[in-house]
């Protein structure tokens, strides 16, 4: 096998030669270095002859050179020591000598350290004095290997005392390692090569500290250099314009002893089938996590974990490179595999970093674009290849990998940002199209949908953009709810800087952008987070706790601090690094209950004997104010299906229910949504009879900060769409369709209409195809009825926005007033809506197909005259044209319990607005 070069990375800056070297050239020639393991006092090192011998016929100056050194070698007391890799002189070694030297070994180690370090001392002081005259104390040493063996004579030297059998000539240029060696030691006590125990964990993925085996590394008898490169024919350490080849232990390991005082500057060179690569040793790096990091994800309190978890590009002690680092506390052990490796994990051992349960490896040399996962070995010894749970951008689905990447955006919106915390969401004016990115028009990227989605949606008037779930996702049927990359745009439609394109393009277009954020449950897929390091992680350990009953995932364990952090660290992400402006939080039900959609015994209850998931509850809790305190202006919403007791109050309030509040800013209101559906369902002259479905959600209007969603449930699975919805021919379903629209609109809370129902699209949505916007076409015949709904739609958010009294007081009762809530047998609902300075709005429902002349409407008697601003049966809405052109002026006729009255004519199935005028 034969690996590619590895990556430059994302530092095109960096010095081509910290990049890569050319190979050696076959003109290089070896000095062979050939040495027993024990010497006699007077002889010259065999292997120190036959490197004068080789390097005099080198270079032409070598005589020269390979003569001063010999002059000078007996006023050094330096010693450089190797061992024979190949040659049959090996075999020759003295068998006696290595078994006298390992026999004293257990009994006067003692004696013999101390002696090493005496005479250490004195090497240091004696080449501190001649280092004016040396050029490199490593070759120095090499070349008078003889002499220096004087200095040790009489010491039995270590079974393995270097490495390789060869000195070579500078194969990399001058200056391309940071220093020289430095000052050579004189005793050597230990075998440079990795132990059977570490070797063996190294190979089968279980080594918790590669760190300690690998690298080089301080020793009695100078520094060891361990390499772990499967697949290498040798591997070479360069240092100083020197270069010193390992010795191949087998099976990948490559080891050697050299006679330094410290451990130099160094880059590998490493030989495969048929090229060399160089690259820095990535065993040589401290840890890239600080001790604060691994504190706060210890406590579960890091807020800003996308910025030390997953893949980074980075530049660490002066090198490029790429920093890895996985939350797996059960894992034996975690190896990183890549494009960089050709999927071969074995010589990328990561390290664990104490008990956080954190494995971190910086490897140089690579960078964006480049694919990746995480080989974890499981406690059963079984092996997983997982993706990045961190991932900020990975492959495009089907595929799976994770993808390093780093953002180059300039967000051009900081105006925007100031202005969205002016006001809270629920004292502004807050109309939402719920968008599908996929569908929306299919075949857009990020980038093309930002050159439209914009354009149309602030032609429309709405005030923002509700984006279901962009993480990554495998299952595009699941229209994004299933999602297994937390912290990556789905790379369907483009990178995560082309999502930020996007959500910029919007913003600057005057469009909030909301998005649906799913912490409720995960899929199951082996290579994402189920059993994510062979034990349950991210979810509950209880398979009851943790298996959602409706759609087959998983529920996240909210009660481990971890998880909580990955969650609450997640919603600020997409804040602060997406400038998104509100998540919509989804299945927040089925979040709260133990016993949802689960059967008498599927469920055990909490420590007090109740339904509530506590641990959902704090989890919440501490998500809403983490958010709200860290991002100003910044709304959360949940969609909550029950009448759970504070789910907008504030987390330090309690309730009646003894609970704080899960601190939302508003929640769906899902019992209007189903009552108005079901009243609007009904063939009109049964109306009456259900009359209550329209009013009743005023006796609970209240108590939470409500929108009003017409979302994407409830146009699809044979629910039909929200036109097909109406009773009656197409005429009837498009007036009912309109007054409905504007009887929203009127309606306390804030607006939300999914895509496609603006023009009153007939046929369910599909992800497949999206929006039929053929029916806008204008050589479509019915093009007017459907152009006329989505006209209406755009009167009705210009008229709000500009309308205070539509959502300046949404959340107070002091914003309300019914005119008639009681008038069912003539189909009529009327209300007023106020400002905060009493200025009001008349709204005048009539969902009955036939019209009503001179209907009395109650009005206060402070108002002079009302003047028509919404007629959704207005002719240019494809109605029947019955408006009121001309000011109407009250009457002091009593009416609906106020003093005076107005008399209209009521359209056919029709909504009214009215203002002073």
């Amino acid at each position: 096998m034969t690996p590619r070069p590895e990556s430059s990375g994302s530092h095109p800056e960096q010095p081509a030669e910290q990049r890569r070297t050319e190979p050696p050239t076959a003109a290089r020639k070896k000095a062979a270095v050939k040495k027993t393991a024990a010497q006699k006092p007077a002889a010259a090192s065999p292997a120190a002859k036959a490197v004068a011998k080789k390097a005099a016929s080198t270079k032409a100056e070598a005589p020269k050179k390979a003569a001063a050194e010999k002059t000078t070698a007996g006023k050094k007391a330096v010693a450089k020591k190797a061992v024979t890799k190949k040659a049959a002189a090996e075999k020759a070694v003295t068998k006696k000598a290595v078994t006298k030297a390992v026999a004293k070994k257990a009994a006067a180690d003692k004696a013999v350290t101390k002696k090493a370090v005496a005479k250490k001392a004195a090497v240091k002081k004696t080449a501190a004095k001649k280092a004016p005259a040396e050029k490199s104390v490593v070759s120095e040493a090499l070349a008078h290997e003889g002499a220096g063996h004087e200095a040790v004579a009489g010491k039995a030297a270590a079974p393995r005392t270097a490495v390789g059998d060869t000195v070579r000539e500078p194969a990399v240029p001058s200056g391309s390692a940071a220093e020289q060696p430095g000052p050579l030691e004189m005793e050597i006590a230990v075998s440079p090569a990795v132990d059977a125990a570490d070797r063996e964990r190294l190979l089968n993925g279980t080594h918790h500290s590669p760190h300690s085996v690998l690298g080089a590394h301080p020793v009695p008898g100078g520094v060891v250099f361990r390499a772990f490169r499967p697949y290498a024919r040798a591997v070479t350490v360069a240092s100083g314009g020197l270069t010193v080849e390992l010795h191949d232990d087998g099976d990948g390991f490559f080891s050697g002893l050299l006679p330094l005082s410290e451990v130099p500057a160094y880059r590998l060179l490493v030989t495969y089938e048929e090229t060399v690569q160089e690259t820095e040793d990535a065993y040589r790096f401290l840890p890239t996590l600080g001790e604060l990091d691994l504190h706060l994800i210890g406590e579960g309190r890091h807020e800003e974990l996308w910025t030390v978890l997953g893949a980074h590009p980075m530049t660490h002690q002066g090198v490029t490179g790429t920093r890895f680092s996985v939350w797996a506390p059960n894992a034996r052990g975690v190896r990183v595999a890549g494009t960089f490796n050709f999927w071969d994990a074995t010589g990328y051992p990561m390290r664990s970093l104490g008990g956080t349960g954190i494995w971190e490896l910086f490897v140089p040399g690579i960078g964006e674009g480049e694919l990746y996962k995480f080989e974890i070995t499981r406690p059963d010894g079984s092996k997983t290849m997982r993706a990045d749970p961190m991932a900020r951008r990975t492959e495009v689905p089907p595929a799976t990998s994770s993808v390093i990447t780093s953002s180059h955006y300039e967000w051009g919106d900081a105006q925007w940002l100031e202005r969205r915390a002016e006001a809270p969401a629920h004292q502004a004016p807050f109309s939402v199209y719920e968008v599908h990115l996929p569908s929306w028009r299919p075949g857009l990227t990020y980038r093309q949908l930002a050159e439209q989605l914009p354009a149309y949606v602030k032609d429309l008037g709405f005030t923002h953009v509700e984006l279901m779930p962009v993480a990554e996702h495998p299952f595009g049927g699941s229209w994004g709810y299933q999602v297994t990359g937390f912290y990556a745009p789905t790379a369907r439609l483009g990178t995560p800087d082309d999502f930020r394109y996007l959500v910029d393009a919007l913003h600057q277009a005057g469009i909030g952008v909301l998005m649906d954020w799913v912490p409720a449950h995960f899929p199951r897929d082996e290579w994402a987070l189920a059993e994510f390091d062979g034990r349950p992680l991210y979810e509950h350990e209880d398979p009851l706790r943790a298996a959602h009953p409706d759609w087959g995932t998983l529920e996240f364990d909210f009660g481990r601090r971890e998880v909580r952090n990955f969650l609450v660290a997640n919603a600020l992400y997409w804040c602060e690094e997406f400038h998104i402006d509100g998540l919509r939080v989804d299945a927040v039900a089925s979040m709260l209950y133990l016993d949802y959609s689960r059967e008498p015994g599927q469920w055990t209850p909490n420590e007090h004997g109740g339904r509530e998931n506590l641990d959902a509850v704090a989890f919440l809790q501490e998500m809403n104010a983490t958010v709200y305190r860290r991002v100003p202006g910044v709304v959360t919403i949940a969609e909550e299906s029950t009448a759970w007791d504070g789910v907008t109050r504030a987390t330090h309030h309690k309730g009646p229910s003894g609970f704080g509040g899960l601190g939302f800013g508003l929640k769906w209101n899902m019992g209007w949504m189903h009552d108005s559906l079901q009243y609007m369902s009904h063939d009109p002259i049964h109306r009456r009879y259900h009359h209550h479905e329209m009013t009743f959600s005023m006796v609970y209007a209240y108590s939470e900060n409500y929108v009003l969603p017409i979302s994407h449930d409830e146009v699809v699975h044979g629910k039909r769409s929200l036109v097909s919805k109406m009773p009656g021919d197409w005429w009837q379903q498009r007036a009912s369709l309109r007054a409905y629209l504007a009887y929203m609109w009127a309606h306390p809370g804030k607006q939300l209409l999914f895509m496609g129902q603006e023009f009153a699209q007939g046929a369910e949505w599909s992800e497949a195809h999206g929006p039929d916007w053929w029916l806008l076409d204008p050589h479509y015949g019915a093009e007017a009825d459907h152009r006329g709904v989505r006209d209406l739609v755009r009167d009705l958010n210009t008229v709000y926005r500009h309308t205070p009294a539509l959502w300046r007081c949404d959340t107070e009762p002091s914003g309300f007033r019914w005119v008639t809530g009681e008038a069912a047998e003539d189909n009529v609902v009327a209300f007023l809506r106020y400002d905060d300075d009493g200025s009001p709005l008349l709204a005048v429902s009539h969902f009955a197909p036939v019209v009503r002349p001179e209907y009395r409407i109650g009005v206060p008697d402070d108002v002079p005259a009302w003047h028509e601003v919404v007629n959704t049966d207005a002719g240019r809405y494809g109605g029947s044209d019955v408006t009121h052109p001309d000011p109407v002026k009250p009457e002091p006729q009593g009416c609906h319990g106020y003093p005076a009255s107005i008399r209209l004519t009521l359209p056919p199935l029709s909504t009214v607005w009215l203002r002073p005028a």
